[in-house]
């Protein structure tokens, strides 16, 4: 089962968030998600654990538990349906759903930006 941890510590390691769950089961992966520039922890992560039962005790012990002074969230993650995953430039010709660009909806062929 793959499991989202967040509200994590800056500056905890993987190594201890393994260590947290390795106390319920066999625990396949951890991964910290990091700043692709600064490498920073961005404060979330995932743990894989290929056994449900000991994936579910862990999800229910460590949720809300404090790590570092912190209280952790911790559930099932659950992939996105393909149809919510937007990129950042997704919007950029704007659109009635208030995103970059001209207000008028649609796209803007004329070379246009609006709102930059």
């Amino acid at each position: 089962m793959n499991i989202f941890v967040g509200s994590l510590p800056f500056s905890i390691e993987e190594a201890d968030l393994r260590e947290s769950f390795e106390a319920y089961g066999a625990v396949d992966s951890v991964k910290i998600i990091t700043d692709k520039f600064t490498g920073r922890s961005k404060g979330f992560g995932f743990v894989e654990m290929p056994v449900d039962a000991e994936a579910q005790k862990a999800i229910d012990e460590l949720n809300g538990a404090t790590v570092q002074g912190r209280a952790i969230v911790v559930n099932k993650s659950e992939p996105k349906p393909e149809g919510e995953r937007r990129s950042f430039n997704n919007n950029r010709g704007g659109d009635s759903r208030g995103g970059y660009g001209n207000s008028r909806g649609g796209n803007d062929r004329g070379g246009n930006r609006g709102g930059y």
